[in-house]
């Protein structure tokens, strides 16, 4: 690589530093807001869950349909949601290994949230019912709630899921599969013994199941696109930021060859001209 080269070189990894610099800042930015908004609205999920479970833990599953398990020979309903672009690191690739890993195309349809995952599916031979990846997802909740219900109240599939990256916090995300119908109401883990007292429901649980648990579900599925856009932003802020260290430590290691190969220049035109001089006086 001569001298030309180097240079050349250089000053093209330093525009690509200026453009992923610029994508780092603009996604720390997003980042932070959507990690406020995730945080908050994880507790308020999952204490919302807790009190559901809680009151409604001793209904009759019979009460309402959300609750009743449909026959195992229908199909399963699964909404994939993934990011609309890529440059966030292994964030989408995690999700479409575990995707692959534990899902079986032919006993399930997909409604996709996601141009990744859009794709994705339609190469692997997936049946899409419907794609929501042109607008926000957060403006799709009501619509892909109406959806899912109607589909599972009509019998058509035996369970309701979501595929998605949950957000753990800024370095980590977990690729999950989470059961929305139907619903299961009992507790386990350390919340079980945690929320132990009986509430007195009015009007009477028979009146207003129904209505908590459409609630609930609708809910279920707008954390789970603010989860989602949370670890999508943090992926690419933690991507576009290694990706600039990347591009400083390699313009350092060209800028120092750079330099070597001039001295190295400087040092044979020196060489050659005290060369000729001692020629001529001689």
């Amino acid at each position: 690589m001569n001298l030309r080269q180097v240079r050349k070189k250089t000053k093209s990894v330093k525009n690509v530093k200026k453009i992923t610099r610029s994508l780092q800042l603009v996604s720390a930015i997003k980042m932070k807001k959507a990690q406020t908004a995730a945080i908050e609205a994880r507790a308020y999920q999952e204490h919302l869950e807790y009190i559901i479970k809680q009151s409604m833990g001793r209904v009759d599953t019979n009460l309402s349909p959300l609750l009743k398990a449909k026959d195992d020979q229908a199909k399963e309903l699964v909404i994939f949601v993934t990011a609309n672009k890529g440059m966030c690191g292994s964030f989408n690739f995690d999700l479409f290994r575990f995707f692959a890993k534990n899902m079986t195309l032919g006993d399930a349809d997909f409604i996709v949230v996601g141009k990744k995952g859009a794709m994705l599916t339609t190469r692997m031979g997936g049946n899409i019912l419907a794609d929501f990846s042109s607008n926000q997802p957060l403006n799709n909740v009501s619509a892909i709630f109406t959806m899912v219900v109607d589909a599972f109240l009509a019998g058509t599939y035996r369970s309701v899921s979501v595929v998605y990256n949950k957000f753990i916090s800024t370095l980590r995300t977990e690729p999950v599969k989470e059961t929305l119908l139907p619903m299961r109401l009992q507790i386990t883990g350390p919340m079980a013994t945690k929320f132990n007292q009986e509430y007195v429901i009015e009007p009477s649980a028979e009146e207003i199941i129904d209505h908590v648990l459409r609630s609930y579900v609708q809910e279920k599925i707008r954390n789970v696109f603010i989860q989602m856009e949370a670890g999508e932003h943090s992926a690419r802020m933690v991507a576009m930021k290694n990706a600039t260290d990347s591009a400083n430590d390699i313009i350092y290691n060209l800028t120092f060859l750079g330099n070597k190969l001039r001295q190295e220049k400087i040092t044979s035109e020196l060489l050659d001209m005290i060369t000729a001089k001692e020629s001529v006086e001689q």
